[in-house]
Parts: structure tokens; C-alpha cells; sequence
């Protein structure tokens, strides 16, 4: 749940389970993410990079990966997948691509949405809109 205390570091730190769920333990996962939740514009650049390539950079520093790595390694052995490090970060990236699935909630009245669409590109190219109007 996300407070008036919680900074990227904590994001990031839930991201990291999240690719944890999808990545290693393959399995189909949700992010349900709503404006409301925006305490840092940090978190929108992060979303945006994970729309467009599926990647946060700085996410994983190398020890943080090697641990990945270690969970992945019997995995990407089985489907032929090698050892090294780009190889088996490429490997995780898909499998979060194919498990993770992003859901936006936001409102598209006053300026806030309309910028946010302007600044980061993946929120309109890499999503499907659905527009809900009063009921």
C-alpha cells in the first residue's frame, strides 16, 4: 500500500518482487497501478520503461542479479539458454514480459493526465486506452 512515506527506493523494492512472481516463478502476474498512487514522478519513468522494453534500469545492482541468475539458472539450462549474464538477464526480462501484465487507472480530467501522456510515450504506445465514461 502505498503512503505519504513511500519513496522509489520502496517501489523499486516492490518491483523487484514483482519481476521476482513473473520472472522467476513464472507466473502470471497484475500490476494495478492508479494516479493516486503517483508520490513521485519517479514512479511513472519507471512504469514508462517498463511499458516500452520491460526493463527498469538500475533496478538489479550485480549482486542483486546474480541471485536472479542463481533461481533462473536450472530454467535457461532446460530450454538451452547460456550462463552468461546478458543472456540469462535477456531470459528474465522475456519471461517477466510474457508473466507481467500493466493496468493504469487514471483520470483523464485537468492537466496532470494530459502531461503525463506528453512525457512519457509508452503510456499511449505500448497500452490498450480504454475510456470509461459516466455510467
Amino acid at each position: 500500500e502505498v503512503s505519504r512515506h513511500y519513496r522509489s527506493q520502496e517501489f523499486r523494492e516492490d518491483l523487484r518482487a514483482l519481476y521476482w512472481l513473473a520472472g522467476v516463478e513464472n507466473k502470471p502476474t497484475v500490476f494495478l497501478f492508479n494516479d493516486t498512487q503517483v508520490v513521485s514522478e519517479d514512479f511513472l519513468e519507471d512504469i514508462n520503461n517498463i511499458l516500452s522494453s520491460g526493463e527498469v534500469p538500475n533496478m538489479y545492482s550485480p549482486e542483486d542479479f546474480d541471485e536472479v541468475k542463481e533461481a533462473l539458472l536450472e530454467e535457461a539450462k532446460k530450454e538451452g539458454i547460456s550462463e552468461t549474464t546478458d543472456t540469462m538477464f535477456s531470459y528474465f526480462i522475456e519471461r517477466v514480459r510474457s508473466n507481467m501484465h500493466v493496468i493504469l487507472c487514471m483520470s483523464p480530467v485537468g492537466d496532470p493526465f494530459r502531461n503525463r501522456i506528453r512525457q512519457y510515450p509508452a503510456f499511449v504506445n505500448c497500452t490498450t486506452i480504454d475510456w470509461f465514461t459516466e455510467w
